[in-house]
Order: C-alpha cells, then sequence, then structure tokens
C-alpha cells in the first residue's frame, strides 16, 4: 500500500484510465445508434417520383440526404470519407416505373467504414424496397384491386423479428458489455505484471520474502491484496453503473454478474502471475502482458463469432478470461439463465486460478536469486 501510494502509475494506470474509460464510452455510445449519416443522391430525373424518394431517404432516422450535380461529384465525396454511400436515380425513372420498363436504381456504400457503410447500406436498402412497395401499391391500385388483395401481392410473407437482448440495437448495449471487461482485463494483467515484476526490477524482492518468512505463497498473497480488492471495487462498480444507473439489459440479477466479476477478476490476475513467473524479466512480462490481453479483444466472440472462426483458433480462445466472462454475461444478462446457464463458465475462470501454482517455485527462485537482465 506504501508503494501505491509513493508510485503514481498504480493509480493512474488503474483507477484513472476505467474511469475515463467508462466515462468515455457511456457518452461516445450516449444516441445508442448512429444517426444522420450523410448519404448522397444524384437524381438525374428529376420527377415527383425522384423528389419523394429523396424525402422519404431524408426523414429515416439514419439517413441525411446530400444532393449532387453527377456521378463524380458524388464518387468524389464517397471517396474522401465525406458520405457513408449515395444513390443514383437514372433518368425517365417515374416514366419507366409507371410503364413496367424496371428501371435500374443503383447505390454504392464505403464498406471500408464498417459501422457507416453497414448502417447506411440497410437504410437505402429498406427506402428502396418501400419505394418499389408504393409503386406496386399506386399501380394495382390504378387497377381497381382492393386492399386486401393487395396486401397479399405487396408482401405475401409478414416478417415478425425479435432482436433478444438489445430489441433497440443499441450499439453501447452491444459494446460497451464487453469493451469495459476487456479493458478492466488489460488493467489488470499490465498492473499486476509491474507491480510482482517491480520487485525483481528494483531487487527488492529478496526483502520482500523476508517479510513473507521466506513463502513465496504468503508475499504473493500479501502483494496482491490490496490490488484484488481495488480491482473488485472496479468491477464491481461498472457493473453498477452499466445495469443500475445506464440502465442496460439485465434479464438476470446484479448479484449474479457480482459473481461473474469476482471470479473474472481473480482469474486475470492468475494469468498475470504465470506470466511473470513464467517470464521472470520486467520488460518482457510486460510486452507478453499486452500483447495477450489485446488478443483477448477478438479472441472474446463478441464482434466475430468464434463459431465461425478456424478450428484451431476456437481451441485457443479458452486460454482468455475474457471469452468466458463474455460466455458467462450472456447467459445472465441476456437470457437470464441463473446458475444452470453460467456454471461451466465459472468453472473455466476457476480452473485459471491453478495456474500461479505451475510457476511458484520458479518464480520464488527468481525472487531470492535477482540472476535476470533489469535493463
Amino acid at each position: 500500500m506504501r508503494l501505491i501510494r509513493q508510485r503514481p502509475v498504480y493509480l493512474t494506470a488503474s483507477v484513472g484510465t476505467f474511469t475515463f474509460c467508462i466515462v468515455f464510452f457511456l457518452t461516445f455510445f450516449r444516441e445508442g445508434i448512429p444517426h444522420d449519416l450523410p448519404i448522397g443522391i444524384v437524381d438525374n430525373d428529376c420527377s415527383s417520383l425522384s423528389r419523394e424518394i429523396r424525402r422519404q431517404l431524408d426523414v429515416t432516422e439514419l439517413g441525411k440526404t446530400c444532393i449532387f450535380g453527377n456521378y463524380r461529384e458524388a464518387r468524389e465525396a464517397l471517396q474522401t470519407g465525406s458520405i457513408n454511400a449515395f444513390c443514383v436515380i437514372p433518368e425517365n425513372f417515374s416514366e419507366d416505373v409507371q410503364a413496367g420498363r424496371q428501371p435500374v436504381f443503383t447505390f454504392y456504400v464505403n464498406s471500408l467504414y464498417f459501422v457507416g457503410g453497414s448502417l447506411a447500406y440497410k437504410d437505402v436498402l429498406t427506402m428502396a424496397n418501400l419505394a418499389s412497395g408504393a409503386v406496386q401499391r399506386e399501380i394495382l391500385t390504378a387497377k381497381g384491386m382492393d386492399k386486401t388483395e393487395m396486401a397479399g401481392m405487396l408482401q405475401p410473407i409478414v416478417i415478425d423479428a425479435h432482436q433478444i437482448g438489445n430489441t433497440t440495437t443499441d450499439y453501447g448495449v452491444y459494446l460497451t458489455n464487453v469493451l469495459l471487461p476487456g479493458i478492466l482485463e488489460l488493467i489488470i494483467i499490465l498492473v499486476t505484471v509491474y507491480s510482482t515484476g517491480a520487485e525483481l526490477k528494483y531487487g527488492t524482492s529478496r526483502h520482500l520474502l523476508e517479510k513473507a518468512g521466506n513463502s513465496t505463497i504468503t508475499a504473493l498473497t500479501g502483494k496482491l491484496v490490496p490490488y484484488t480488492i481495488l480491482f473488485l471495487i472496479l468491477g464491481l462498480t461498472c457493473n453498477i453503473i452499466l445495469y443500475r444507473w445506464a440502465d442496460f439489459p439485465l434479464e438476470g440479477n446484479l448479484p449474479d454478474m457480482a459473481v461473474g466479476m469476482i471470479l473474472f477478476v481473480l482469474a486475470c490476475e492468475a494469468v498475470a502471475i504465470f506470466i511473470v513467473g513464467t517470464i521472470p524479466v520486467l520488460r518482457t512480462a510486460i510486452s507478453v502482458s499486452a500483447i495477450y490481453s489485446v488478443l483477448a479483444f477478438s479472441m472474446a466472440g463478441f464482434t466475430f463469432p468464434v463459431e465461425a472462426m478456424p478450428p484451431y483458433i476456437q481451441g485457443i480462445s479458452v486460454l482468455f478470461p475474457l471469452r468466458h466472462y463474455y460466455l458467462f454475461y450472456v447467459q445472465e444478462a441476456i437470457f437470464g439463465a441463473g446458475f444452470g446457464g453460467w456454471w461451466e463458465e465459472a468453472v473455466h475462470m476457476g480452473v485459471f486460478l491453478f495456474l500461479p501454482f505451475l510457476v511458484l517455485k520458479r518464480l520464488g527462485k527468481a525472487y531470492r536469486r535477482l540472476d535476470y537482465p533489469r535493463n
């Protein structure tokens, strides 16, 4: 505790960094989903129908139309990132529609910006389908068909969609629930590796062992108790902020989420001890910890499903506590499955707690001998 007080890096790297990330992500995603994405329109028809399409696209929640005089201007704007997509309404568009000649409505999407491109694509495609249905409705009405017969032709299959766990398609709910624990994992592993490895770097490990009665287990336990309490406070506070203050969806209950967070924190600390015990050189251990922690975001499976990854990658994913915490979160927060749904993930996170015992002897020897490069 004296070292934590004397070296600001510990509190800055843990409390300061995590507080900043919580504030940043909760404010960054405060609107839930991007709004008013710039979408270009090249109207070569200038008819009442094309103007109606422009208005319909402009009033959608996601899109905000930008009018361009020709294709070249719209293409340059797309390539420079000024817009996410643009549509080209061909000449004689209205006449071809009324004559049944199937005019081609073309749109281009910049998928390099994944979120903006995919949302713009969805918005334009939805608007195009609605416009097509509106045109067919006018034609069928002109032929004297009643609304009942018309509905079956315009929409032969009615879609009943249920978005489980995130009914509003809120990107904050989708990302923040796993990004913040992932950042916490990064903080825990780096700070734990630094705090235990610094004893080697500054040559104070023998003094630490003397205070601990020459017991490596006692030394590590006493060393990590303050950090464990600090990390648990950060993790549990994060849960309270997400599921009580920010009102993120939670089908289960907060005490169960607290159990998962406690296991997650302990598993991350165990991984950190395993790393520093395997590589008792601070600079190398820090580098390995950073690589491992960053890979956890990809291996968790919340952005790209692990089941779709190659088989050997699927096997590697179980080596990251964040993967198991994510599966725990899905069962408890989204489905509210309770203990019966997440007990396996709790066991998996508990297995990580045995990792320090594999390197305890090696780390104790390094603490006693101090035979390692310090620079």
